[in-house]
């Protein structure tokens, strides 16, 4: 039986449809009342697991899952043993260098050595510092970033953006943008190799899916 990761959150309405348009339904997750986090679909061919973002990879990377839907973000930060089938297009987003608009900074480079930047992204920070040789401390926060700047505990964060609202309304600016991210397909390459689960069919109606959604 083929079984699909399916995050919860911004991504979740938009992962359900594009499956619907492969005959995968698994709308129940959308329902408030429904507190499962495994479901079968109507034709019995196949089971959702409604996971955490960041813990769709890991479903799939150990197997327990064929398939997933995730945010290039996500990959970026975890780097797992998963292949990487299609750009989904939708649920963009970007990940940024962002800093009180009241200080100085207009440019990463602008940041003191040694300073401090606030991130629940702590391995792409540290890559894209050390991408620029300049030395900073990664400080390691999973709520709030935003409040980094603002309490002064750091110069910049690096996060995710979206819209932007919520930087301008706490006084931050963006100066720079490491990457953009979109929902992903994923797969788990061995189970793709033996093609279980008919994979290579379902992959490729999601192919055909996503195209005419992004047309």
């Amino acid at each position: 039986m083929l079984t699909v990761a399916l995050p919860k959150g911004e991504l979740l309405k938009n992962s359900i449809r594009l499956l619907q348009g492969v005959g995968l339904d698994f709308s129940a997750f959308l329902d408030s009342g429904n507190r499962q986090l495994q479901i079968s679909d109507a034709s019995g061919q196949a089971k959702g697991l409604l996971v955490r973002a960041q813990d769709v990879p890991v479903y799939v990377e150990y197997g327990q899952a064929q398939l997933g839907v995730v945010g290039y973000d996500v990959l970026r930060e975890k780097q797992p043993q998963v292949a990487h089938m299609v750009n989904l297009q939708f649920g963009y987003c970007r990940m940024s260098v962002a800093v009180k608009a009241s200080s100085s900074y207009r440019s990463p480079l602008d940041l003191p050595p040694h300073g401090r930047v606030a991130s629940k992204y702590v391995n792409c920070a540290r890559e894209y510092f050390q991408g620029l040789d300049l030395p900073v401390e990664i400080v390691p926060l999973y709520g709030s970033v935003e409040l980094g700047p603002i309490t002064g505990m750091s110069e910049a964060i690096v996060d995710l953006v979206s819209t932007g609202r919520t930087l301008r309304e706490n006084g931050l600016i963006e100066i720079a943008t490491l990457y953009e991210s979109t929902a992903r397909l994923i797969v788990h390459p061995l189970s793709y190799r033996l093609n279980a689960s008919n994979l290579s069919d379902v992959i490729s109606k999601l192919r055909g899916v996503g195209s005419r959604e992004e047309g």
